[in-house]
């Protein structure tokens, strides 16, 4: 056991805390998290830390605000409890898809996140596959960037696909297909398509060949299921074979299980940033894969002062 680590975990994602803790070979620390009859969130970490490397594990997905708050105030009480250094582990960063201002009188909610974490107690960050990667600069803490990719591309490669197509369901996932592509030795395509209103994207065409072959739609997360039920229509009408998807992210919110039961995708592949216990069973569509085994590995790198980047070579 790494001596002087310390793995805290709020309500957000039980399972994976435990199963980072199992890798790490390190028990939680015991913590007591309660509400007022009003909702107010009162917490108590129940053992010394007193000097610790201590890494909080939270994904700030659904109830996003509650799981915030939480992870707000258990990094306060380890600031007061005299913590030696303060890790938030987020697998999942919530508000990432506000990191600018789109239109006038809208706030930068991604760098509201960061500033909150940062007051409230936060040394450094480790999380994966930010929606947008320059989020990162809006820490004046050391920020660790883990990406779902090997995970991934682990399960996919094992599976038996004929003259592999890794799709980008738009041009910002462009760099993100092709990294994966290239370690597949698959060729790459593009959606075009325009987005309207939040959540309500409209395909407008299918940038490279898919015809006769099977593809993979890669994108960082799936929220509505909209732009990536949308795809593989398209994908299907362009002549392709097997249609599956994969993200790292698979939020489903909304309607987003009833699109991906009824759309052409055979196989959703994701990781378990968010808990999708329930998801399993509403769609049998969908493969997790874990991501606890990285994690842990990026703790430990961190605690032994030594290199995460080396972890994607």
């Amino acid at each position: 056991m790494p001596v002087g680590i310390r793995v805290v975990s709020g309500n957000s994602h039980k399972s994976l805390s435990r199963a980072i803790s199992e890798q790490l070979g390190v028990p939680e620390t015991s913590a007591t998290i309660t509400r007022f009859s009003d909702g107010e969130v009162m917490l108590q970490i129940n053992e010394n830390v007193r000097g610790s490397d201590v890494f909080v594990i939270q994904s700030t997905c659904t109830p996003v605000n509650e799981n915030l708050m939480e992870l707000l105030l258990m990094l306060d009480a380890l600031k007061r409890a005299s913590a030696g250094r303060i890790t938030a582990v987020m697998p999942y960063y919530g508000y990432a898809r506000q990191d600018r201002k789109v239109q006038p009188r809208v706030p930068i909610s991604s760098k509201l996140v960061a500033d909150l974490l940062t007051v409230a107690g936060a040394n450094r960050l480790l999380t994966m596959d930010l929606h947008a990667g320059q989020i990162q600069g809006f820490f004046n803490i050391p920020v660790d960037h883990l990406y779902g990719s090997p995970v991934l591309f682990d399960y996919i490669r094992r599976c038996d696909y004929k003259d592999l197509v890794i799709v980008s369901p738009d041009a910002g996932g462009v760099e993100r297909a092709r990294n994966l592509a290239k370690r597949l030795k698959a060729s790459i395509a593009i959606i075009d398509k325009r987005r309207e209103i939040a959540n309500v994207s409209q395909l407008m065409n299918v940038v490279g060949d898919v015809n006769g072959r099977d593809v993979v739609i890669l994108d960082d997360m799936i929220d509505t299921a909209g732009t990536i039920t949308q795809a593989a229509k398209a994908l299907k009408e362009k002549g392709a074979m097997k249609v599956c998807a994969a993200c790292t992210h698979a939020v489903l919110s909304g309607p987003a299980v009833e699109r991906m039961n009824a759309s052409a995708i055979e196989e959703l592949i994701v990781t378990d940033t968010i808990p999708l216990d329930s998801k399993k069973e509403e769609c049998p569509k969908l493969k997790v894969l874990s991501v606890a085994p990285l994690f842990a590995e990026a703790i430990k790198r961190i605690h032994e002062e030594s290199s995460i980047s080396s972890l994607f070579v």
